[in-house]
């Protein structure tokens, strides 16, 4: 079993995507009980919250159930647990590597180096682009988590 985290900083729009984007593709690749996928926030703002409604229509657009997700926080035990922690950008890679234990380090990467069609480092945060962003978001999710269940698989 390969178990997988998605990150960023509140677990309400671009972590949730890709865990739902994994589960989806998971399902349909009959990877189910070789890899586990899990979403994360690095800050508390939204535990216990669904998802933002924009990341839940346009997901449901595109037949992603995220109906049970709920936000939480990133904790020290998630290092040891999962084999790959995903940050969206630059900025949560950092504060996940600050916070790893240094023997689990090598497990911390960005989500966008495992993008086939993609050429860029960061997921965006959607709030800064409107639908437009929110769309992107699932854009890039597909394509880097593909990239993912690619090298697990």
């Amino acid at each position: 079993m390969k178990r997988v985290l998605f990150v960023c900083t509140g677990n309400i729009c671009r972590s949730p995507t890709a865990e739902a984007v994994a589960r989806h593709l998971i399902r349909l690749r009959g990877l189910e009980g070789r890899i586990e996928v899990d979403s994360a926030a690095t800050h508390g703002y939204h535990v216990g919250e669904a998802p933002d409604p924009r990341t839940l229509r346009f997901a449901a657009r595109r037949g992603y159930d995220m109906a049970e997700l709920r936000a939480r926080k990133l904790e020290i035990a998630d290092f040891q647990r999962f084999d790959l922690l995903l940050a969206m950008d630059a900025g949560h890679l950092e504060i996940m590597r600050s916070a790893c234990p240094a023997v689990y380090r090598d497990r911390v990467d960005l989500l966008m180096r495992y993008a086939r069609r993609y050429a860029i480092a960061e997921v965006p945060d959607p709030y800064y682009g409107g639908d437009a962003g929110f769309e992107a978001v699932l854009d890039y999710c597909e394509d880097a988590v593909g990239g993912v269940l690619d090298a697990l698989a």
